[in-house]
């Protein structure tokens, strides 16, 4: 069976749908990749839904680019199964994509109390002669202590880490009243950056989420086609 017209019209439409598709998987790939890099030495310290949302956001990306190839298929052989599972797919994907966006969304709020009260817990624990995440953080977010530097004071006899220092050396960070000494803390900062990036997490998956619902309307259309071809035969 071959289809004619409109139908035609509509097969090529699912062929540049699923194009765009599979870009879009790529890119859900690259941000969710880009964000949990970021949070790697974070993650632990996160609550579940804000950590997890970029790792839910990888999978369905490289679930796209599967569904997307299946998709291709099956509008190529004009096959009304494999186009049905690739609409049932879809429908799948995007109640996915939605639940990940609201998470993310909702739970953003949530990030401070857990990562504040981790964050000091990890400052008791330091210790100068080994690496410690603390110092990660603070020379990769440029910050120093909990809500600021003084925060080290008291574990450290009036000093602080050398990661503190804006231009690092062996024993910088024992001059706390030299302007190389970063004043702010970690907690608001790290709190800040990863509510924006949920955000953009959580709004990248709703906006290729509703891109998806043209793919859902082509597929459905299509198979009714095919079905009406079937019929006439």
């Amino acid at each position: 069976m071959t289809l004619e017209g409109g139908m035609k019209c509509i097969k090529y439409l699912m062929f540049i749908f699923n194009f765009l598709f599979w870009i879009s998987g790529i890119a859900l790939i690259v941000v969710g990749i880009v964000v949990q890099t970021k949070l790697n030495g974070t993650l632990h310290i996160t609550s579940v839904a804000a950590s997890g949302a970029p790792i839910v956001i990888i999978i369905v990306g490289v679930i796209i680019n599967f569904v997307a190839f299946f998709g291709c298929c099956g509008a190529w052989n004009e096959n009304y199964c494999m186009i049905t599972t690739f609409a049932v797919l879809l429908v799948l994907i995007f109640l996915v994509e939605i639940a990940a966006a609201i998470a993310g969304y909702v739970f953003k709020d949530q990030i401070r109390d857990a990562f504040e009260k981790s964050f000091n817990n990890t400052m008791e624990q330091y210790n100068q002669t080994t690496s410690n995440e603390v110092d990660n953080w603070q020379k990769q977010f440029h910050c120093c202590g909990s809500v600021d530097y003084r925060d080290w004071f008291p574990q450290l006899n009036n000093t602080v880490p050398d990661s503190c220092c804006k231009q690092e050396f062996r024993g910088c960070g024992r001059n706390t009243s030299d302007s190389n000494i970063y004043r702010q803390g970690c907690v608001q900062l790290i709190n800040d950056w990863l509510k924006n990036n949920i955000v953009i997490v959580a709004g990248v998956a709703l906006g290729i989420a509703l891109f998806q619902l043209l793919g859902i309307i082509f597929a459905c259309v299509l198979m009714k086609g095919i079905k009406s071809g079937y019929e006439v035969m």
